[in-house]
């Protein structure tokens, strides 16, 4: 079996699934090739929390998901960081900046339902769900054979753009042939929910330790989303401890910002490894996200900067003509290089020097954070954190879809 598209996205997590939506407004016929079967969700919906920058949730509501979502959203109104042992914090308040919040926190679940839904209202998109990526074929006539799998045997899908959205490990980007540079951080992220003394009030801590950051994010039902990284061999005991330890462990990281910490829900652990993909294209293929560039969570950019080439790729895509042309791509890449660059170097930059424990550095540090909280270097950050670096895609700045 055989079926053409003008699109073929593999990955229907949170930016294949984005870019599907966006590029539906255009009727072009977009074929997403999903590994959970209908009625489920991919893992990546599970019960972290995600920190949508200002620049998401313009999109995001642009393209009708944020509407969809059923549980309330945290707005993050004010961001206190600072490091431990070091002296200066910086303190940033949405309202000196015109703003009503600089972003917003979704469990990552209830945006994986709001997009579920979004993606039944669209008529242009085939699903092909659950099916396993094998490979990338020739190109024939201007388009590129996807060979996937599903209960029935291999079908081979044609496209004349395939887009790898597929993740960390990415098989698109392994059949193009396109290598990667990696970081192992050497440490690992726990992420959970957490009831405290005192409710959110719209404040994002940022605590920067020797063995790595821990945020606590106002989540939209009183509770807030911890984020708490420990080196790699502390991981496993961590894992191990009780609530009463767990609970009491955090506590020493954040201090007591939002009151005693009560209770924990659940804990899931990630390893902190960067990858980045050394080309973004090849032969009618692009890679997009987490395939393209799996980064350093500090700052929460990475489902934001994959947002970001979803929406640049949309937005380069006319309504007819040639959507996996050599110049298109070669445009695409040119429009994502001055964010890209830019955001990794923030997330990676600033996870190295903030887990580095060697006293020389701690009054660089100092400095640094005394000086972020001067108003022009605070403006420049902000812009970062709300998602405005580079050439933003319209969605982004609140353009009317």
């Amino acid at each position: 079996m055989s079926e053409h598209h003008d699109v073929v996205i593999v990955g229907g997590g949170l930016v294949g699934a984005s870019l599907a939506i966006a590029l539906d407004r255009a009727g072009r016929r977009v074929g997403l090739v999903e590994a959970t079967p209908a009625g489920s969700l991919p893992p990546v919906f599970d019960q972290r929390n995600l920190s949508f920058a200002a620049a998401t949730v313009n999109a995001l509501t642009a393209l009708g998901v944020m509407p969809l979502l059923g549980s309330a959203v945290g707005p993050i109104t004010r961001i206190h960081v600072s490091r431990a042992g070091d002296f200066g914090r910086v303190q940033m308040n949405a309202a000196d900046y015109q703003r009503p919040w600089f972003g917003q926190v979704v469990v990552a679940r209830d945006f994986g339902q709001a997009l579920e839904t979004r993606l039944g209202q669209l008529q242009h998109l085939t699903r092909y769900r659950p099916a396993r990526f094998v490979r990338l074929g020739e190109v024939v006539d201007g388009h590129r054979a996807v060979v996937v799998a599903d209960d029935s045997g291999e079908r081979t899908l044609w496209a004349r753009l395939v887009v790898g959205a597929d993740g960390t490990r990415s098989g698109v980007r392994e059949g193009l042939g396109i290598g990667v540079d990696e970081h192992d951080f050497d440490q690992t992220l726990f992420v959970a929910r957490l009831r405290a003394a005192r409710a959110p009030d719209g404040t994002a801590y940022e605590r920067f330790t020797d063995t790595g950051p821990t945020a606590l994010l106002p989540r939209g039902d009183r509770h807030f989303g911890v984020v708490h990284g420990v080196a790699r061999e502390q991981a496993e005991a961590v894992m191990a401890l009780d609530e009463t330890a767990w609970l009491q462990r955090l506590q020493n990281a954040i201090g007591w910002r939002a009151g005693r910490l009560l209770e924990s829900g659940p804990r899931s652990a990630y390893p902190l490894i960067q990858v980045l993909a050394r080309a973004l294209v090849g032969e009618r293929t692009v890679l997009l996200g987490n395939a393209a560039q799996t980064i350093h969570p500090l700052g929460a950019q990475g489902f934001n900067l994959g947002l970001r080439d979803a929406l640049t790729l949309a937005e380069l895509l006319p309504e007819v003509g040639d959507p996996g042309s050599d110049a298109l791509l070669q445009q695409y890449v040119a429009r994502r290089e001055e964010d890209r660059r830019q955001t990794i170097a923030f997330s990676g930059g600033l996870a190295r020097v903030t887990s580095n424990p060697a006293p020389l550095l701690r009054p660089l540090r100092s400095l640094g954070l005394l000086a972020a909280q001067a108003s022009d270097v605070q403006s420049m950050l902000v812009g970062g954190a709300m998602g405005f670096r580079g050439e933003v895609p319209a969605l982004c700045r609140g353009a009317t879809p």
